[in-house]
C-alpha cells in the first residue's frame, strides 16, 4: 500500500463519530484484514499500537475508532492474522514480555563457533562520540530494535518515568567504562504533558548519576510539535483531568509516526555521528574475522 497522502486535521473529527459500534460483517472484516496485511507487506516488522494508527486513517475503506476498543480490536485482527499464517508472526513487534534462558554447549568447538555468529566489529572505534537511544516505551523500542542492533548503540525502554535503579545501572555502566568520548542520547517519547517531562526528568536523573567528566549530549529527536505538523499526526486533546503545568494543548502519541519514519528518522541521526562509510568498512572487516572464528572452531573439533 503506498503512502498516503497527509491527513487534514480538521477532518481528523473523521467518521470515529460515524463509526458505530455494530459488528462488523465479513466483508468488512476482510477489508479491514486486507489493509492490516497492505501496511505490514509496506513495512515490518511493526507494533500492534503502530498499526492501529495506521488503521485510524479516516481515507481507508474501513477506519477503526481512535479509541481503546478500535485499539482492541485492531490487535485482536492482528492476532487472527498470526495464526492464519496469512502474515508472519515475525511481522508484528513486541518487547512487553521476554524470557531468560541459559546457553549450554556440546564442545568447545561448538561453543566457539556460537562466538563466531554473535561477534561485532566496533563500529563506534574511530566515531568522535558513544551514542545509545532512549525511548518512553517497549513498543517503540520493539520497532526500532533491529536497526539499534545494526547500528551498535544500546537501546533502553524506560516506560514513562523510569525507575531510579534503571537509570542508575546505565549510568554506572558508563562511569566504570575506559571509553572517555562523549556520550550523545537521543530520546523519542510522546508529545503531551506527561511525555515532554519525562525526557527533562530523564537528563536530570542521568546527570545525577553520570561522572562528571562524562560530556552528556541530550537529544529528544520525536515527537515535537514540527514532526506533528510535518508528518500531519493524528492527535487527540489533552485531558481534562491532567493538571500538569505547560503548553500542550493536543497530545500525539510516539506509536502514530509510522514505524518506517521512526526509524529512517533515528538512522540519520545516529549516522550522522559515524565516520563516513563506517557501517559498511566494519562489515566487510566482520564477516573476514567470522570466518576466521569459523576456521578456529573447525580445527579444534577435528583434534577431539
Amino acid at each position: 500500500m503506498k503512502n498516503s497522502a497527509p491527513i487534514n486535521q480538521s477532518s481528523t473529527t473523521y467518521r470515529a463519530s460515524t463509526i458505530k459500534h455494530e459488528r462488523r460483517t465479513k466483508a468488512q472484516l476482510n477489508q479491514l484484514d486486507k489493509q492490516i496485511m497492505d501496511v505490514l507487506q509496506e513495512d515490518h516488522p511493526q507494533s500492534v499500537r503502530h498499526i492501529f494508527y495506521r488503521m485510524t486513517d479516516p481515507r481507508l475503506p474501513e477506519p477503526v475508532e481512535k479509541s481503546d476498543r478500535g485499539y482492541r480490536h485492531v490487535q485482536h485482527r492482528c492476532l487472527q492474522l498470526r495464526r492464519s499464517r496469512l502474515i508472519p508472526y515475525s511481522w508484528i513487534a513486541d518487547m512487553s514480555r521476554q524470557g531468560y534462558c541459559v546457553n549450554t554447549y556440546s564442545s568447545a568447538s561448538d561453543f566457539i563457533l556460537s562466538v563466531a555468529g554473535h561477534y561485532r566489529a566496533d563500529l563506534w572505534r574511530d566515531a568522535d562520540c558513544r551514542c545509545e537511544v532512549w525511548v518512553e516505551s517497549r513498543s517503540i523500542a520493539s520497532v526500532l530494535l533491529r536497526d539499534c542492533r545494526e547500528l551498535a548503540v544500546g537501546l533502553f525502554p524506560c516506560g514513562g518515568f523510569s525507575s531510579v535503579s534503571f537509570v542508575h545501572e546505565a549510568a554506572e555502566n558508563h562511569n566504570h567504562s575506559d571509553d572517555t568520548r562523549p556520550l550523545v542520547i537521543f530520546y523519542i517519547g510522546d508529545f503531551d504533558p506527561a511525555g515532554v517531562l519525562i525526557d527533562l526528568s530523564l537528563e536530570k536523573e542521568l546527570r545525577l548519576h553520570l561522572d562528571p567528566s562524562i560530556e552528556l549530549d541530550f537529544r529528544r529527536i520525536a515527537i515535537n510539535e514540527e514532526q506533528i505538523e510535518l508528518y500531519q499526526l493524528p492527535t487527540k486533546p489533552r485531558k481534562n483531568s491532567d493538571k500538569r503545568s505547560g503548553q500542550v494543548k493536543e497530545t500525539v502519541e510516539a506509536e502514530a509516526m509510522p514505524a518506517k519514519s521512526l526509524r529512517q528518522l533515528l538512522r540519520m541521526h545516529v549516522e550522522d555521528l559515524l565516520p563516513e562509510n563506517a557501517l559498511h568498512v566494519t562489515k566487510v572487516a566482520e564477516q573476514s574475522e567470522k570466518e576466521h572464528l569459523v576456521r578456529m572452531a573447525n580445527q579444534l573439533w577435528s583434534k577431539q
